[in-house]
């Protein structure tokens, strides 16, 4: 069991539901069935992204780190590649069970994991390919929660005929996240040398744009409102926006420490610390996603899962 922990990197499965649940916010949806299947179907591959990674990694493993569970023999080649097939089965069966639409974002999802395990990883096309799979995990849960939706929801019976607005509305949360996983994955590529004082600032600088990004368009957005029904009084905090500026702040908290350390002594240590940072990140952003499209109890059952992952990651690494 130990050595399936360290090569699922359990500790990080906490930053996936959050993906579901902000998905869902963006399309103005509360979580459903839809949700459900979307959060089984994107554990599914994301443990399996995990177990290939290992296989593809394993001779470079051998080298850097000979105490990962299949150079140091404790899983073997071939059932850390079985294992990888069987959860992409499972994920997509998952992904179709919450609808077409849903399925087609999986199966996209799917191939962009494999290509980047198999093939991009070490290429430059990696943190890009990365992100998009991270983008692409959030609308599946956009497109889980809107698909089947009664025609009286958010955007009438013309988005609930046409998955393709359900994917328009949750683009910008999608980016966002992004581009935090590219940042993430950017810090990543060094974890094992180090050596990168660059890195780590330019993605900390991304990381207070993202943060004053999220929180300034949640603001302005409950402001706003719809364009025919914008207030002409002054907008006063709220309880919505107060939780809007805790999530983000706590997620500028997580990530921007160990960056900033990395930065100033990038020993392969602290910037694995970064990437870990980086990773636990994800949650309190994707609980600000949630916020800023009118979720805040989604947010805040994110938020929840937050202790839970730092008590894993005192056990299993999520790198």
């Amino acid at each position: 069991m130990r050595a399936w922990s360290e090569l699922f990197r359990v500790s990080a499965l906490f930053s996936v539901p959050g993906d579901a649940l902000a998905g869902a916010a963006a399309v103005g949806r509360g979580p459903g069935r839809g949700t459900a299947f979307a959060v089984g179907a994107s554990l599914c591959l994301y443990e399996a992204g995990m177990a290939l990674n290992d296989w593809a990694d394993r001779e470079e493993d051998a080298v850097d780190r000979p105490h990962r569970p299949i150079p140091s023999g404790r899983v073997s080649p071939a059932a850390a590649l079985g294992a990888a097939g069987v959860l992409t089965a499972a994920g997509l069966a998952l992904a179709a069970r919450a609808g077409r639409p849903a399925l087609a974002v999986a199966t996209g999802l799917a191939a962009t994991v494999w290509a980047y395990d198999l093939r991009l990883k070490h290429t430059k096309a990696g943190p890009a390919a990365m992100a998009a799979a991270r983008s692409l995990d959030l609308l599946l849960g956009a497109t889980a929660a809107g698909s089947g939706t009664a025609a009286t929801a958010r955007g009438g019976a013309d988005n609930v005929a046409a998955p393709g607005g359900f994917v328009r509305d949750a683009l910008p949360a999608a980016l966002v996240l992004g581009a935090h996983t590219y940042g993430v994955t950017a810090v990543s590529r060094h974890e094992a040398q180090g050596g990168s004082t660059a890195v780590p600032l330019a993605v900390l600088a991304t990381t207070a744009a993202l943060g004053t990004a999220v929180l300034t368009a949640g603001r302005a957005a409950r402001t706003q409102g719809p364009r025919e029904h914008r207030p002409t009084r002054p907008h006063h905090l709220t309880p919505a926006d107060l939780l809007l500026t805790a999530f983000t702040g706590a997620y500028l908290r997580t990530a921007g420490p160990p960056l900033l350390r990395a930065a100033l002594n990038p020993s392969p240590p602290l910037t694995q610390r970064a990437v870990g940072g980086g990773i636990r990140a994800m949650i309190p952003l994707q609980a600000a996603l949630a916020a800023r499209n009118g979720a805040p109890g989604s947010g805040l059952a994110v938020m929840a899962l937050v202790p839970l992952a730092r008590a894993l990651a005192r056990k299993v690494s999520p790198t």
